[in-house]
């Protein structure tokens, strides 16, 4: 029996998410366990590196399976895409090294938020990035995301229903980005961390987007001090955001960059 790395990468507009669930859901893991299935010719369990949520989308999802076969690790890849739908593709597949476990073994994770300004929503961005109304102040965006930075309590940052032992995070990268087309302006919010709470990165992003339309960061800063979620903006959709990347530490998928 050896370990398998996969890439994957996913459409999360019609999806219920990462983790397998009740039956006639579409989930990445649920549909991942059936192509493998199809496969190997006998039930195979797919382990993420976390869970996304409805709607949520993935560049850099990290899935680990346990097989036997004579297929070369890089052929897999394209064995699973043979059995799955076009939302959800494994990129590149490959032997991991012993005791590989993708979920305990992850150091980083980057998610980016997109969104977008423009007189009124563009059909053509919807999918995978949320309308905002007005210009945003992006140098004051800045200021605000350096207060994020380090080690903080961030159970302010938190929705309901969260079920981790601890809300101490350290964020090591958020970077606010625009970029001006001639209709729309497009906004990126990419943040990088050890780890992140239930919605953390949707909550975050509505903060950051109501201090850019003029909201003063003092709320900010008061709920990273007391932890109130009422002083933070809203939690923004779901379809805006994309797990871009995992960093292990390693070069897992050979020469693509990970860091």
């Amino acid at each position: 029996m050896k370990r398998y790395a996969l890439l994957v990468g996913y459409d999360g507009t019609h999806l219920s998410g990462f983790q397998r669930q009740g039956k006639g859901e579409r989930t990445v893991q649920g549909l991942l366990e059936n192509a493998a299935k199809e496969v190997f010719g006998v039930p195979t369990r797919i382990v993420g590196s976390g869970r996304t949520d409805a709607g949520v989308h993935a560049m850099g999802q990290v899935c680990h399976l346990d097989a036997e076969t004579a297929i070369p690790a890089e052929k897999l890849a394209v064995c699973l895409n043979a059995f799955l739908p076009p939302e959800i593709r494994v990129q590149i597949s490959v032997e991991a090294g012993e005791g590989f476990d993708c979920t305990r073994g992850a150091k980083k994770k980057t998610y980016r938020y997109s969104l977008y300004t423009a007189a009124c929503e563009m059909p053509v961005l919807e999918r995978f990035s949320v309308y905002v109304k007005g210009e945003l102040d992006v140098s004051r965006m800045k200021e605000a995301a350096e207060l994020l930075l380090g080690e903080h309590d961030f159970r302010a940052f938190c929705a309901a229903g969260s079920s981790a032992k601890t809300s101490v995070r350290t964020l090591y990268a958020v970077n606010v980005e625009h970029r001006p087309f001639p209709l729309y302006t497009g906004y990126s919010i990419e943040v990088t961390g050890n780890g992140f709470l239930y919605n953390m990165v949707r909550i975050l992003a509505g903060e950051l987007v109501a201090i850019g339309q003029g909201k003063e960061t003092a709320s900010l800063q008061k709920a990273l001090n007391g932890g109130s979620r009422s002083l933070l903006g809203k939690t923004m959709p779901a379809k805006g955001l994309t797990l871009m990347n995992v960093d292990y530490g390693v070069p897992l998928f050979g020469s693509r960059r990970e860091d």
